[in-house]
């Protein structure tokens, strides 16, 4: 059964970095496409950034995230650098079956992570 896992949550200075993992197991990764999500507070959820063959990204984040993953160790990595307190959400990774990714909706995926909070603030 897949199961995913985020650490790298924390807290950090406005314009300070952070890198989230979502190790994901029971399956090979190289077969799923994953997608980083957040949710602050009273907001709805927002699709971050996703790889599968390509990979996208949301437009508050574009230019400053970065989606990685390694295969070998079944991990998805985002880079989060020049963060802002707006940025402060809980993150969640998830994942899907297939070669396609999505941002924009969340319908896609049907494997969810716990979450990892970012709390960016002076």
């Amino acid at each position: 059964q897949l199961q995913l896992v985020e650490s790298g949550g924390g807290l950090v200075q406005p314009g300070g970095s952070l890198r989230l993992s979502c190790q994901v197991s029971g399956v090979t990764l190289a077969y799923y496409a994953v997608g980083w999500f957040r949710q602050a507070p009273g907001r709805e959820r927002e699709g971050v950034s996703c790889s599968a063959d390509e990979s996208f990204y949301g437009d508050s984040v574009k230019g400053r995230f970065t989606i990685s993953r390694d295969n070998a160790k079944n991990t998805v990595y985002l880079q989060m650098n020049s963060l802002k307190p707006e940025d402060t959400a809980v993150y969640y990774c998830a994942a899907v079956q297939g070669k396609g990714c999505s941002v924009v909706t969340d319908v896609i995926y049907n494997y969810w992570g716990q979450g990892t909070q970012v709390t960016v603030s002076s």
